[in-house]
């Protein structure tokens, strides 16, 4: 299995920048298609982003597209979430997640295997 610690959150101000990293140990981070969800206050969890195993292909939640970036770097065990043009509604605890079919870019949370305790990303206006 694999543990995921996220970092890099904090509080920024609306159309500011912010790069949320995700730590892996355990398992060798390739075995893994890797996602980032956010749950905002009495929400449900949502799909931010996906990235395979190879990092050649991903997927976008429809509310981030254009403004955030998956990326990942297997040789440091690290996934990446660069948020760019933040704004007040992108409030929420972000969190990474990683799903053993690592060809998968699934937007469905019960498709990822192992979850970090996640980091709080907070936008003011």
């Amino acid at each position: 299995q694999v543990q995921l610690v996220e970092s890099g959150g904090g509080l920024v101000q609306a159309g500011g920048s912010l790069r949320l990293s995700c730590a892996a140990s355990g398992r060798t981070l390739s075995n893994y298609a890797m996602g980032w969800f956010r749950q905002a206050p009495g929400k449900e969890r949502e799909f931010v982003a996906a990235i395979i195993w190879s990092g050649s292909i991903t997927r976008y939640g429809d509310s981030v597209k254009g403004r955030f970036t998956i990326s990942r770097d297997n040789a440091k065990s690290v996934v990446y979430l660069q948020m760019n043009t933040l704004k007040p509604e992108d409030t929420a605890i972000y969190y990474c997640a990683a799903n053993s079919q690592r060809l998968s870019v699934e937007t469905a949370r019960a498709s990822y295997d192992y979850w970090g305790q996640g980091t709080q990303v907070t936008v003011s206006s």
